[in-house]
């Protein structure tokens, strides 16, 4: 076994297995841990800041406000789990706020790819469609996000769920592998 291959760049390593476990769960359960989430930040802190010292703290702490700062919106008016906002502040603890963004652009392309696919496999495209005018109409007209947050609540068992951290893992991967990150 090429040992030399797996120490490479292995902090991407580690993040993309943590990434693995994580969609695996959130597709079977609907949620991303906190058991993964916290550790995986945390560590990716110490990580930075034993590698960088206060400069590589300050990357840890950039890369993780980018994460966060990326689903937390959404996470705000209720369109997207807790779980999901960590695992993102995870990568940029580890991987800092450059690969973060990027990482999550991919994901956001890959999660819209996934939830059309999602809606004609079941053959609800009209209703999805509608749902969707509807959020973008409350996006537009209603101001406090404690009100969209408790309308999507609402809302939410009667629609089809994306179990995000699938495109987070898909798309954080996807730009590891495009950029020659492993």
């Amino acid at each position: 076994m090429d040992w030399q291959f797996l120490l490479e760049n292995w902090p991407v390593k580690l993040v993309a297995v943590v990434l693995i476990v994580a969609a695996w769960i959130d597709g079977k359960e609907l949620r991303v841990p906190n058991w993964i989430t916290f550790p995986m930040v945390l560590s990716g802190l110490i990580y930075t800041t034993t590698v960088g010292g206060w400069g590589g703290l300050g990357f840890g702490l950039w890369g993780m406000t980018v994460g966060l700062l990326t689903l937390l919106p959404l996470y705000a008016v209720g369109g997207m789990g807790a779980g999901d906002v960590k695992l993102m502040a995870g990568i940029g603890a580890w991987l800092g706020a450059t690969v973060t963004w990027y990482a999550f652009c991919v994901s956001v392309i890959v999660g819209a790819v996934m939830a059309v696919i999602m809606v004609l496999w079941r053959g609800s495209w009209e209703k999805h469609y509608t749902n969707f005018l509807v959020i973008i109409m409350e996006f537009a007209t209603i101001k406090k996000p404690e009100a969209l947050y408790k309308i999507a609540a609402e809302r939410k068992p009667q629609m089809l769920l994306l179990p995000y951290g699938i495109p987070i893992c898909i798309g954080s991967i996807a730009y590891f592998f495009y950029t020659g990150m492993i």
